[in-house]
């Protein structure tokens, strides 16, 4: 890890991880849809493939702006999160809603790690005064809000759905 002297170097670091970790759900978001079982989860995969890879965009951007190159530098806890979701998928090869229910539980687990880190990249924008990458960040921050509820959505169900949980618990 680099030397973190000031907000400044938190900040590179921060768009730095955000980069990896957009970087690798681009690979790992196809296999989470194809592995779904459910046809609206494959479509909520779908989609936040596409949102991903503007997030993916929007961080190389900032970085590009303030003249940062990203490196190699790897997302250490998005790679074992990712891990995480296709080991389920490894260990269970015939496709379920208790299937589907789990790799909405990994899934949220990314999402929740890309809200604390987008909030957290965007109040150091703020701080250090870049109001467009703040705007950038608060776009993905919002995207990855809307995503976790939309699993929560398809887990939990509504009024007139029974939701995948639900379904894995019959």
């Amino acid at each position: 890890m680099a030397k973190l002297n000031s907000l400044q170097d938190v900040f590179e670091h921060e768009l730095k991880d955000l980069y990896s970790a957009e970087k690798q759900l681009i690979e790992a978001l196809p296999k989470m849809r194809d592995a779904a079982a459910d046809d609206e989860l494959r479509q909520a995969f779908a989609h936040h493939l596409e949102q991903t890879q503007q997030h993916f965009e929007r961080v190389h951007s900032i970085l590009s702006d303030l003249d940062v190159n990203p490196g190699s530098m790897v997302c250490d806890g998005m790679e074992g999160l990712i891990t995480e979701g296709e080991d389920i998928i490894k260990e269970n090869p015939r496709k379920s809603a208790a299937r589907d229910a789990a790799i909405i539980a990994a899934a949220q687990r990314v999402e929740h790690y890309e809200i604390a880190a987008y909030g957290a990249a965007r109040t150091y924008a703020n701080l250090l005064g870049y109001s467009d990458a703040a705007d950038m960040l608060q776009t993905n921050l919002d995207e990855e809000g809307a995503a976790d509820k939309k699993l929560t959505s398809l887990a939990e169900g509504g009024i007139l759905s029974q939701g995948i949980n639900e379904e894995a618990a019959a």
